[in-house]
């Protein structure tokens, strides 16, 4: 067997021998019909309202063995808010709050792991709302095993939370009450639900 041959053979055996490593890995797509975006802000500093975002696509990467190698990309239709007040959602998508009709999408990208292990892990990333992008971090929890449907989809689930402060995308808009304190608070706390359908 020549240098040539010898060589072809090392490179095949190496190849095999990583296959099965390589094969651990699993790409999802989100299910935009089984996920909710939810998210709730301070009214009055007395009471929380809650809306969503009823449009909801992207990918996900999770790995049970190697949870570290988790990644996400996420994008959300902001006109798709939805708090159950048309005026209120009117606002809501107008230049005082996400001004949809320059910036249609909110977006989340990860870019790192950290304390991944078998009940969870931080999905650090960048979040872009309204053009500015800031880094948050995705606190992942409730991982589901893998579910196979009648149609043979191979389904998993997880939730996700994080706060952030609105102002820091330049969501600025405000009003004092009389007796001072705002009627909308700054930190909004967001909850992701999906539902994944694997590649």
């Amino acid at each position: 067997m020549n240098r040539f041959a010898k060589y072809a053979v090392m490179l095949i055996a190496a190849a095999w021998l990583t296959a099965p490593a390589l094969t651990h890995a699993a790409d999802w797509r989100i299910d935009p019909t089984h996920t909710t975006v939810s998210f709730k802000v301070r009214h009055l500093g007395v009471t929380w309202v809650q809306g969503e975002f009823q449009r909801v696509s992207g990918t996900v990467r999770y790995d049970r063995k190697n949870p570290g190698a988790s990644a996400a990309d996420i994008v959300i239709d902001a006109d798709s808010i939805n708090t159950r007040n048309a005026r209120r959602d009117n606002h809501l998508r107008n230049d005082d709050f996400l001004l949809v009709e320059k910036h249609p999408t909110i977006k989340f990208k990860s870019k790192s792991v950290k304390n991944a292990g078998a009940e969870g892990l931080d999905l650090v990333g960048d979040l872009t709302i309204r053009g500015v992008t800031k880094e948050v971090v995705l606190k992942v929890a409730d991982i589901s095993g893998e579910v196979k449907t009648r149609r043979g989809t191979v389904k998993m689930g997880a939730s996700a939370t994080t706060r952030i402060n609105r102002k820091d995308f330049g969501v600025k808009y405000n009003r004092l009450l009389d007796a001072g304190g705002l009627v909308v608070g700054n930190e909004v706390r967001i909850t992701i639900d999906v539902e994944l359908n694997k590649l």
